[in-house]
């Protein structure tokens, strides 16, 4: 029988809310952070396209464990979108596939902003990651194929109009998970007769977290390594880049500061605010975290929740379900 490797990395846990910056895949920014704090364990809690900016929460170790909650959290965009273009990937990626000499009124576009509000039927772009016979759409799309993508349901909570100018116009939407905001901008180009592609978009606010949270490659280097000037800054930048992953660690020799890194995550607990809190004994921690049920004490404790949060001296011990005045663990997190 095979033996199991050793774990590479340490068994830190938290958030990492990056400020993403435009050129950076998502995937690539887990690497990165992976890398940065030699975490075991990382993950994301939604992607970001390269021609994105802004919030990407990244869970290290445990905190992996919460992504769900994130991911199903409302979300803040602010976008731009140019007007007289349609494109196929409905960004600037894309080749231009429609045109139109006709520019919208800003008060055209405040006039659409209801039919693009509440409970609406989105279809997602060709170019999106949206599993068609099991294959992504983007990989049919690359192959020149035209996919049929059925709409589905989605949610946007708002959509305002920030600045309007002769040919584009800014926006800021709150909406539900799985909304498309390239769509937006294509499905609002058509309606109006003028097509229309994203020209720059910005995630400002994912649930629960918020521009607070932000902390950028800079600051994580500059904590990593200790950087002290822009010159500090270009020597590392060299280095992050020739090791992308843990394994590739040791090959360069950087100083290492992991108290202050650390110190720019946030709490494994604040993924799941979403959640009812219970706080329990050490006793009944011990108990929870090897599986077993235990009784809810406390005037205020609720007696039936299908999911909460239970943690004993504030750190996180378990999600569960409590069920008459019993809270029965579904999820465990280590003390």
């Amino acid at each position: 029988m095979a033996r199991r490797g050793k774990k590479k990395g340490r068994p830190i846990s938290g958030w990492l809310i990056l400020d993403k910056p435009v050129g950076m895949g998502s995937t690539e920014a887990v690497s990165k952070i992976k890398w940065l704090f030699q975490a075991e364990k990382a993950g994301h809690a939604g992607t970001l396209d390269p021609l994105a900016s802004g919030m990407l929460p990244i869970a290290l170790g445990e905190a992996t464990k919460t992504v769900p909650y994130v991911q199903d959290g409302a979300k803040i965009y602010r976008f731009t979108v140019a007007w007289g273009q349609e494109r196929s990937t409905d960004d600037l990626e894309g080749p231009v596939t429609k045109e139109s000499d006709l520019r919208p009124s800003q008060a055209q576009v405040l006039a659409l902003l209801p039919k693009y509000t509440g409970v609406i039927m989105q279809t997602p772009p060709q170019f999106s990651a949206i599993k068609i016979a099991g294959e992504r759409a983007y990989d049919l799309a690359r192959d020149g194929a035209t996919v049929d993508i059925p709409a589905r349901e989605i949610e946007i909570g708002r959509l305002d109009v920030v600045e309007h100018g002769a040919d584009h116009t800014v926006f800021e939407v709150e909406c539900g998970k799985g909304t498309y905001v390239r769509a937006l901008a294509r499905d609002m180009g058509r309606d109006m007769g003028c097509f229309g592609h994203i020209s720059e978009l910005r995630r400002v606010e994912v649930e629960p977290f918020t521009a607070e949270d932000f902390v950028t490659i800079a600051e994580l280097e500059a904590a990593r390594f200790g950087v002290q000037d822009e010159d500090s800054t270009t020597d590392v930048t060299d280095a992050t880049e020739a090791a992308d992953t843990t394994e590739a660690v040791d090959k360069v020799e950087v100083p290492i500061d992991f108290d202050a890194i650390d110190a720019l995550l946030v709490d494994t607990s604040a993924a799941l605010d979403c959640l009812p809190q219970i706080a329990i004994s050490d006793d009944a921690a011990t108990k929870v975290r090897l599986g077993n049920p235990v009784i809810i004490r406390g005037r205020d404790a609720p007696v039936v929740a299908e999911e909460a949060c239970a943690t004993a001296r504030g750190k996180l011990v378990a999600i569960g379900a409590i069920e008459q005045g019993m809270f029965k663990p579904k999820r465990v997190f280590a003390g």
